[in-house]
């Protein structure tokens, strides 16, 4: 489709959870909802179409070993596109990957610059591995290269106790959120243990992901500071494999690993259910493959979150969450069309019938 063709999207438009409408147009690669005057090439798609989804914790440029070349990097990116993933947070990557920003047929990303994790305490080749002493040098470091976002490792494999340990001092923590905080940035963190979350949240800080630890005494914390979590659920799903692979050089963490994977579904339920914002991320990119955003909405759903608000999770409320419109007038033309209703049934999003990316046809 040329630059000045129309797309006409006709069938049920999801513009919110309440707003359904019956119609849209993309002229100039941005939407309107008022029919065009004369339009010449109009090109017609029919099905329920929804904003481009949000994979909010992704890693583009990343793979189980390290950094990527640009080649790699643009399959990563291709893959999410064609899953319906158009808005990525890239949740820290080695990699440069602001040429994505110029190719018109690749996802939009959010980036958090580069993990920063505590010397040694984490997989190798992905983080800035520092001391505490260094925390805030490097978060300003990373706010300033990123695109609102810090990414911190919270907790990893101590091996001097053979379990997760937290790996940095209250203090280093609040200083660097409060530096974070005074650049525009946010911050999240990696944390799968329970005592990491409580001093992260009264530091300031904005997300976690994965929060497996959460408990019914750190839950209410998080609702009251507005904390969100993104619980990459089809990631927490390797917890027993991993356990195995470390169950004779580390019982005590092996066990609890598989004590956090075994409540995974409760602790995000509870979650929900006191109001902490739960946000749709697969953690793709790492060891595990990108594309799986319908999968990971399905796992909310599973969890026990209502279908809208697990669809909200990775469209409407994830797209506010992160300051990026969706299906507004004026808006980029991103969006998703599928034969059916997803709000009936949400693997729907694992099959999208047409991808539309500024406004042009590309899948």
């Amino acid at each position: 489709m040329s630059e000045s063709a129309v797309l006409h999207i006709r069938g049920r438009v999801l513009v919110g959870p309440e707003e359904v409408r019956d119609e849209l147009w993309a002229v100039d690669g941005r939407i309107t909802y008022r029919r065009p005057a004369a339009a010449r090439d109009v090109t017609t798609v029919t099905g329920w179409a929804l904003p481009g989804l949000v994979d909010a914790h992704c890693h583009v440029g990343l793979d189980a070993h390290g950094p990527v070349d640009d080649s790699t990097s643009e399959k990563q990116a291709l893959t999410e596109r064609d899953a319906g993933a158009l808005l990525l947070r890239d949740a820290g990557s080695p990699s440069d990957t602001r040429w994505i920003d110029d190719r018109e047929d690749l996802p939009r990303i959010i980036r958090a610059g580069r993990h920063i994790a505590r010397t040694k305490r984490y997989i190798r080749n992905y983080a800035h591995e520092i001391e505490p002493e260094d925390l805030v040098a490097y978060v300003a470091q990373e706010a300033r290269r990123g695109d609102g976002w810090v990414k911190l490792v919270g907790d990893w494999i101590d091996r001097e106790t053979g379990d997760l340990g937290v790996c940095w001092p209250r203090g280093a923590v609040e200083a660097a959120i409060a530096e974070a905080h005074r650049l525009g940035a946010r911050v999240t963190a990696h944390c799968f243990a329970e005592e990491t979350l409580a001093p992260l949240v009264e530091a300031g800080i904005d997300c976690v992901e994965h929060a497996t630890g959460l408990t019914e005494e750190t839950i209410p914390l998080f609702a009251e500071r507005g904390v969100a979590i993104v619980p990459t659920l089809v990631n927490i799903a390797t917890f027993p494999k991993l356990a195995d692979g470390g169950q004779a050089k580390f019982p005590r963490w092996s066990d609890h690993m598989r004590r956090l994977h075994a409540r995974r579904y409760d602790t995000v339920r509870s979650a929900y259910d006191a109001g902490i914002p739960v946000y749709v991320g697969t953690d793709a990119g790492g060891s595990l493959a990108h594309g799986l955003v319908g999968a990971e909405v399905a796992e909310l759903v599973r969890a026990g979150i209502p279908p809208l608000a697990a669809l909200s999770a990775t469209t409407w409320g994830a797209r506010e969450w992160l300051g990026r419109p969706g299906l507004t007038e004026g808006a980029p033309a991103d969006l998703v069309v599928y034969e059916d209703d997803p709000r009936a049934d949400v693997r729907v999003l694992t099959a999208p019938r047409r991808v539309v990316l500024r406004g042009r046809v590309i899948g």
